[in-house]
């Protein structure tokens, strides 16, 4: 494995030297993690400046009716602020990729939408979409700014209540951490009373066979894959790296900090993803 350090601009010359060279003549798989759109404002899980996170589990959430409506208030809290996140440089850089052809697909663990709205076109939301909310009765899907008016309407004033929405750590699927939650009105589905939870993939919940499938697919159709701001910790993304690898591809890891694949990995960059993604988007050819 080729390890690239960047403490400076010389040092990741070198690292997206080496990762060109990886790469070179290959259509590309991609997988993104949180780390991609730390620079659009939105924290990641587990970065080395993360603050210690215990996510919800979807057994919490069908479970018991105080942790939904725990999670409820803080998302209505957070949707506030991640709504208005926009796609950065690293984004616009995979979607330029794309467009050139040296990208084929993107498989992104981020439930934020900002690969699409870069201009990304074919994207697997491995983990769902933060915008968008189903009933688990009736399998109604709405938008999450649709519902947003209904809890603001059933909550009147309560994000403010809770201060300014800078001042509230955020988590990367809108969960906002606040501790005053008793008084929140969760809103049942319109259409038939069940209950309503954010289309995302909870933690002890399992991400969709077909889902899984079709990024196998587009790895299988890669002849690369690029990694890109996640650490791996979790086998939802690491079960991709593994499958490129055990088939001879060539696999590049790029993240601030140690990942689970690094052993895996044909080149390992540690920097930023937007400055390296812009670099690999200016210097990598589209293949022949």
């Amino acid at each position: 494995m080729a390890t690239g350090a960047t403490t400076d601009d010389a040092a990741l010359a070198d690292a997206v030297d080496a990762a060109v060279d990886a790469l070179r003549g290959h259509r590309l798989a991609v997988l993104t993690g949180a780390g991609v759109s730390t620079d659009s404002g939105i924290p990641d899980y587990r970065g080395p400046d993360s603050p210690p996170r215990n996510p919800m589990t979807y057994g919490q959430f069908v479970g018991d009716p105080a942790f939904r409506r725990h999670y409820w208030a803080r998302n209505h809290v957070g949707w506030a602020h991640v709504r208005r996140a926009r796609p950065n440089d690293g984004h616009r850089a995979l979607a330029a990729m794309e467009e050139r052809g040296v990208v084929g697909g993107l498989i992104t663990q981020n439930v934020d939408g900002l690969h699409g709205e870069a201009g990304s076109r074919h994207v697997i939301d491995l983990h769902g979409r933060y915008d968008r909310v189903v009933c688990l009765d009736c399998g109604t899907v709405i938008p999450r700014a649709e519902l947003a008016g209904r809890l603001e309407a059933l909550n009147p004033g309560f994000v403010e209540s809770v201060g300014a929405v800078a001042d509230v750590e955020i988590a990367p699927d809108a969960d906002a951490v606040i501790e005053s939650t008793a008084r929140f009105v969760v809103a049942p589905c319109e259409r038939c009373g069940g209950m309503l939870k954010p289309d995302i993939v909870y933690f002890g919940e399992n991400v969709p066979k077909e889902r899984v499938a079709r990024a196998y697919a587009m790895v299988d159709d890669a002849g690369a894959l690029l990694v890109a701001g996640s650490s791996l910790t979790v086998m939802s993304g690491l079960r991709f790296v593994r499958h490129a690898a055990k088939s001879d591809k060539p696999v590049v890891v790029v993240n601030r900090g140690a990942t689970r694949g690094d052993p895996l990995a044909t080149v390992r960059v540690d920097a930023g993803t937007s400055q390296t993604l812009t670099a690999l988007a200016r210097t990598l050819p589209s293949p022949a």
